[in-house]
């Protein structure tokens, strides 16, 4: 293998070995592998601490305890939701208000069953009784029996008329794979490989909507500046951007017809920057047949960087599948409407105490109202030796705890749904906060760890609004508040070999690690993810009766 030659290389070898990461680098990567990794404005350094994280894994959270409405979650009255929501529609106009929507993933995995479904069905009698026979919601027959009532069935059609067939033959002659084909492959409609933000999600009297033209509705009510302005920022891969683009130029002038404003559509691509490298199981570079090396979007976590190159004062954040048609909206945009009254309420007066913490020379009382609203309104873990503390002591601590972004966090009532909740976390250094953490994150296998994830009580349904500036009108720079330590490690495989590979830290999990995190109770209906195309058959995602 060749060393490194160029004069990056030399000063990698003047360093000491004493470091084991580095003579890992020096013994596994060669000059053209140094240029790949340059190309993608990678440092080095991230390269060493990648490797050591894959050879020494990362960390289980630490969960003190779940997050309940009787320590660490807020439940508003009918009558603070209604207050918050007039004081949003009242004071949004003082703020730069954008709807920021993570919409670069594939819908590959919605459609696992069907593509699965496409390897194994031979057609024959036997095969067609089991698909007919299948009545589980997620089942393949399901599909198949309610395959009309899908939003995408029209251009279903369409496709398979250009094609020189007929649905009702297909249908007839049981031949259900082919109908499958037309929807998933690139021969068809393509939805297997397209970005969820493009496909039809719902059903109107008069059109069907994508999952991207439900956003632009929702930004319409709730992100109107004074000039009649929606700002919406989509996350995209380069792959998809022409037909965004496309998209975008058809539905834009419609529904800025429709609710007589005007669209702000901004676009960002993760950056490769935030790819991470892959490692086969003994940890040592994956390559590609062509020898050079496998990288991997480093998952939702890189967005902190797209987020972080906003300018936007306010920022909501919502995931790309978790929509409802408009005849449950009325009620997600009054909880969105309320946590986004929340934030500016409890922003505004962080603000005031910064302002006085910054001057210094408080007043006891002083301190302990700000201490207390640290402690009951921010939901800030005031440690037991906070009390023998000097007064500049007690100040510097309350200044940093609140000069921090913030974001309120709705959360569902548990349900039975895989995935992250909040809860209290104690970090490295002993610090408490509260934290959305994944299942991932959590070691199940510890009785007391699996004890307090029994007492959870909520679920996270990403339902975010966030606070970028400072007290003195400065961006805070998000990447200050990443907990490295709060990825994860993966097995993947590419080219018939198993590979690991290293997602960083979840945009809303330890990407925000260190945010002012607040928890706010909202409805179930709030919560409507389409993980599988069967989710579109629910009732929250079809046309009422």
């Amino acid at each position: 293998m060749k060393f490194f030659i160029t004069s990056l290389v030399f000063s990698l070898s003047n360093r000491t070995f004493e470091n084991n990461s580095t003579r890992y680098i020096m013994q596994h990567f060669n000059q053209n592998d140094l240029q790949q990794i340059q190309a993608k404005g990678i440092e080095i350094e991230q390269i060493e601490k990648q490797i050591n994280t894959f050879v020494k894994g990362f960390p289980y959270i630490r969960l003190v305890a779940p997050a309940t409405l009787e320590r660490g979650m807020v439940k508003l009255s009918f009558e603070q939701t209604n207050d918050l929501v007039r004081y949003f529609d009242s004071n949004i106009n003082n703020y730069n208000v954008l709807k920021f929507v993570p919409a670069s993933g594939a819908a590959s995995r919605m459609f696992k069953h069907l593509f699965e479904f496409v390897q194994s069905f031979d057609g024959s009698e036997k095969a067609i009784n089991e698909t007919e026979n299948q009545n589980d919601f997620n089942s393949v027959g399901y599909f198949l029996k309610n395959l009309s009532s899908f939003a995408f069935y029209e251009d279903l059609v369409k496709k398979i008329e250009a094609s020189g067939f007929k649905i009702e033959g297909l249908l007839q002659s049981k031949d259900y794979k082919k109908i499958i084909e037309f929807l998933i492959l690139d021969n068809g409609l393509g939805y297997g490989n397209l970005p969820k933000a493009l496909l039809r999600f719902h059903s109107y009297s008069d059109e069907h909507r994508l999952a991207i033209e439900e956003h632009l509705v929702e930004a319409a009510n709730y992100c109107i500046n004074e000039d009649k302005i929606a700002k919406v920022h989509f996350t995209i891969s380069p792959e998809h951007r022409e037909r965004f683009d496309a998209v975008m130029n058809e539905i834009v002038p419609k529904f800025e017809a429709r609710f007589k404003i005007r669209y702000d559509i901004r676009y960002s691509e993760q950056k490769p920057s935030t790819d991470t490298i892959a490692v086969d199981m003994q940890n040592r570079p994956f390559r590609n047949n062509d020898e050079t090396l496998v990288f991997r979007p480093g998952g939702h976590g890189a967005l902190i960087e797209n987020l972080n190159d906003l300018d936007d004062h306010i920022i909501f954040v919502k995931n790309i599948d978790n929509i409802v048609p408009d005849r449950l909206r009325d009620e997600t945009y009054t909880y969105k409407k309320a946590i986004g009254g929340l934030l500016m309420q409890l922003q505004e007066k962080s603000f005031d105490y910064l302002d006085l913490l910054d001057g210094g020379n408080l007043e006891e009382n002083e301190l302990n109202e700000i201490k207390e609203f640290a402690a009951n309104e921010l939901m800030i873990d005031i440690p037991n030796a906070y009390e023998g503390y000097s007064e500049i002591e007690k100040i510097d601590f309350l200044f940093n705890k609140l000069n921090r972004p913030m974001r309120i966090c709705g959360m569902v009532k548990n349900e039975g749904e895989p995935g992250g909740g909040p809860f209290w976390v104690k970090n490295a250094e002993g610090e408490v906060s509260l934290q959305v953490v994944e299942s991932s994150q959590m070691n199940l296998k510890d009785p007391l760890q699996a004890e307090i994830v029994a007492k959870s009580t909520h679920f996270n349904p990403v339902d975010l609004v966030c606070s970028m500036y400072n007290f003195e009108g400065q961006k805070f720079d998000l990447r200050d508040y990443v907990d490295p330590d709060t990825g994860f490690i993966s097995i993947k495989s590419k080219d018939g070999r198993d590979l690991k590979a290293l997602e960083l830290p979840g945009l809303w999990n330890g990407a925000m690690a260190d945010w002012i995190t607040v928890f706010v109770e909202t409805p179930l209906i709030t919560f409507n993810p389409v993980k599988t195309v069967n989710d579109l058959l629910r009732p929250q995602h079809q046309p009422k009766d």
